[in-house]
């Protein structure tokens, strides 16, 4: 580690853990608003990190499954104030958004059947279909730079959505690909990568941190990740709810790279269609619910597993079997992002200027793209038509809509929200409140 720079800036702990909480509470916006909204706070406005190191930071993050921005936040934390400053980032960026989610979440399960609270959601879901389409879009915009991207794009899409092939096979196929494009023509992929200058020098501004007491806290937090689960395998078995909602979500935060919306995808594909714990218009609700609260858009998994233990837990109350299967989607899934950060923090220079990983990073992040179109194309289906049927040509998987279930007025409240959100650039909260609304006042005119 290098000397510490005297015109480093002193930043207070309690400081630190009161701007970290402010964090927490405004990020809303998904990935690309909460990380401006750090860049703003810790580049701009209290100086506490250069640019250039914000973005080497954040290079990292992108290369890691879960959530980059929560990622981001911890990393920042470690660099100011060590194992405990990352903690308190990183716990401090998720803790607001999981208490507002577990709240809503109850809500839902609890008086999702009554009339106006489900259309509430239905004008909800249709916005949500064109915040997927904008996330396409400005996705697209930074990633597809060159057409060996966008071929890689066209293929990812092809493979999740015609074929049916795994997301984290999409990811390792795309990393090889990008690799071995750079290795036959380097530069072809350049400029694909929407993660920032990985050579941009930095200069280090900031304390020294310790590297053996990362590693210590990295084997705490693979501890504190593992045993629930061993656990409960032991005590309930494997094919108890809580026992499947702790592997799947621990899955999910091994395998799940390219943001948010990816992650959406693959949940998607594995809660509703593998084990059947909500419904595809459920999923929607879900994703509605997330984009209103602060925090990682991710935190839709807790809505998962809240209604998966709420069906699927037997000898409990529903209300404590949600709230802990919320809770132990929580555990699993952000735990690892701890584990990550303090394990490979260390090592993160070494990852400077290396070509051959900016090549592979753009490729993921060209697949993502065609990920993210899929996630959206599926939602288009399900929000527009009440009937969507799956069939199987050999290999290739039709989703067939019945015409006939066609919804109309859930086509003309996304192609409103659409203008409202790409066009007049409505902010998205007053978008998903406003469809929310126009939801409840179709139900009060003509019925549902």
């Amino acid at each position: 580690m290098t000397a510490l720079d005297t015109t480093a800036p002193t930043v207070g702990f309690s400081e630190a853990t009161r701007t970290w909480l402010r964090i927490g509470l405004l990020s809303f916006g998904g990935p690309a608003g909460q990380i401006a909204l750090m860049h703003r706070t810790l580049v701009e406005e209290k100086r506490w990190i250069d640019e250039s190191r914000f973005l080497h930071a954040l290079n990292y993050c992108m290369l890691l499954p879960g959530p980059e921005a929560q990622q981001l936040a911890t990393y920042v934390g470690w660099l100011l104030h060590g194992v405990r400053g990352g903690v308190v980032a990183g716990v401090l960026f998720i803790l607001p958004g999981a208490l507002v989610m577990l709240a809503l979440a109850t809500l839902y399960a609890g008086y999702a059947d009554l009339a106006l609270v489900g259309a509430a959601f239905f004008g909800i879901k249709a916005a949500v279909l064109v915040v997927v389409v904008e996330a396409v879009l400005r996705i697209g915009r930074r990633a597809l730079k060159s057409q060996a991207a966008v071929a890689i794009a066209i293929l990812a899409f092809v493979a999740i959505f015609f074929l049916a092939v795994p997301f984290p096979i999409i990811v390792l196929s795309a990393a090889a690909i990008g690799t071995l494009v750079h290795r036959l023509q380097p530069g072809l992929l350049a400029g694909g990568s929407s993660h920032g200058p990985a050579g941009t020098a930095v200069t280090n501004t900031l304390p020294p941190t310790s590297a053996s007491g990362a590693f210590t806290a990295a084997g705490v937090c693979l501890v504190l990740w593992v045993a629930p689960l061993v656990l409960l395998f032991a005590v309930l078995g494997p094919d108890d709810v809580f026992v499947r909602i702790g592997l799947f979500f621990s899955k999910m935060a091994v395998v799940t790279f390219g943001g948010a919306y990816a992650v959406l995808g693959y949940i998607a594909q594995e809660a509703v269609e593998g084990y059947g714990w909500l419904a595809p218009g459920e999923m929607l609700d879900g994703l509605g619910l997330a984009e209103t609260t602060p925090g990682p858009l991710i935190l839709v998994g807790q809505f998962v597993g809240f209604l998966a233990a709420w069906r699927g837990a037997s000898g409990l109350d529903p209300w404590v079997a949600g709230a802990t299967g919320a809770a132990l989607t929580v555990w699993v899934t952000f735990v690892p992002c701890f584990l990550w950060i303090f394990l490979g923090a260390p090592f993160i220079e070494r990852l400077r200027g290396n070509k051959a990983l900016d090549a592979a990073l753009s490729a993921i992040t060209a697949a993502v793209v065609g990920v993210v179109l899929n996630l959206g194309v599926w939602f288009a289906l399900h929000v527009f038509f009440a009937d969507v049927a799956e069939t199987w040509l050999g290999p290739v998987r039709l989703f067939v809509p019945v015409w006939g279930s066609v919804d109309l007025a859930a086509i003309g409240l996304s192609t409103l929200a659409a203008l409202a959100l790409l066009r007049l650039k409505v902010p998205m909260l007053l978008v998903l409140a406003g469809a929310a609304g126009l939801g409840v006042i179709r139900t009060l005119i003509v019925g549902s």
